[in-house]
């Protein structure tokens, strides 16, 4: 695989981040190496605005940012908006109250920001997840009584749901699975896995790689001339676009056999070992 890499697109969680959700300083010092031969680095995450590392993007240059699965494209730190495929509001509304039948943790990243109702807060401790993941969901949701009716009530579009579920005693998400059926019955939306056995939906045609296509056009930069790493199943559009596609070493099963090269894991500095094999001019 012999490519000249122009931008390098990095998932957060179980990818650039390790399991305390920090950046190690391998990790950064490969970064920074790409950026000064001139490789755009962008952050490419499930997460909305409000839960990028954005004191850590300022320090390595990150300049640009696909969040909620490629719905909403942003320029860093300005917050400047440059795309966005949402829900409207009718449509969030809809499937928030279907939803809400169902025991689960439902999330509605609206304008950037991630939001829940507060009769959600207290299954949050009991979601199979690393704690790190915990504290982040507690610290970065603005709580509101009712999320179907907040959507409705301001007319807000949604860029993206996310679901996250309880075991049973056997360690089964029994309620994944009707869920699952509901998201099934409806045409008009995409739903992967984001982690962890979540459920994340988003408009239909929505995807990272779609994020990654429009900055590459943006940028005047050959789609095949990009890398990205990633862990999870919301990351096997954009696994399966790039140039090089990369999957860690903790990756799904389905990323692993879409890639084009498996690295070490997010606990192993996974990114650097493949900036560093295929993006630096020394190599290894």
């Amino acid at each position: 695989m012999n490519r000249h890499i122009e931008l390098i697109a990095l998932d957060l969680d179980g990818t650039l981040f390790d399991d305390r959700s920090m950046i190690s300083a391998k990790n950064k010092d490969a970064i920074r190496q790409a950026a000064n031969q001139g490789v755009t680095v962008v952050i490419s995450t499930g997460r909305p605005y409000s839960g990028l590392p954005l004191s850590d993007m300022e320090e390595l240059g990150i300049r640009y940012a696909i969040t909620a699965n490629g719905s909403a494209i942003y320029r860093v730190p300005e917050k400047e908006l440059l795309y966005e495929n949402a829900l409207s509001w009718e449509e969030g509304a809809a499937l928030l109250q279907e939803l809400s039948h169902h025991e689960l943790r439902m999330d509605a990243f609206i304008n950037g920001i991630g939001y829940t109702q507060a009769s959600n807060t207290d299954i949050t401790d009991l979601l199979d997840m690393p704690d790190s993941l915990k504290q982040y969901i507690r610290n970065s949701r603005n709580i509101v009584p009712d999320l179907t009716e907040y959507v409705r009530a301001n007319h807000f579009s949604v860029t993206k749901l996310t679901m996250n579920f309880v075991p049973d005693a056997q360690g089964n998400f029994p309620e994944r699975d009707r869920a699952e059926a509901v998201l099934k019955a409806h045409p008009e939306i995409t739903y992967v896995c984001g982690g962890f056995h979540n459920l994340e939906l988003t408009k239909k045609g929505v995807s990272k790689s779609e994020g990654l296509a429009f900055l590459c056009r943006m940028l005047s930069i050959p789609i095949e001339n990009t890398l990205t790493c990633g862990d999870s199943e919301n990351d096997l559009d954009i696994v399966r676009a790039a140039g090089i596609g990369v999957a860690m070493g903790n990756a799904a099963p389905l990323i692993k056999e879409a890639a084009d090269f498996i690295s070490l894991t997010n606990e192993e500095d996974g990114v650097a070992y493949a900036i560093e094999k295929f993006v630096l001019r020394t190599g290894l």
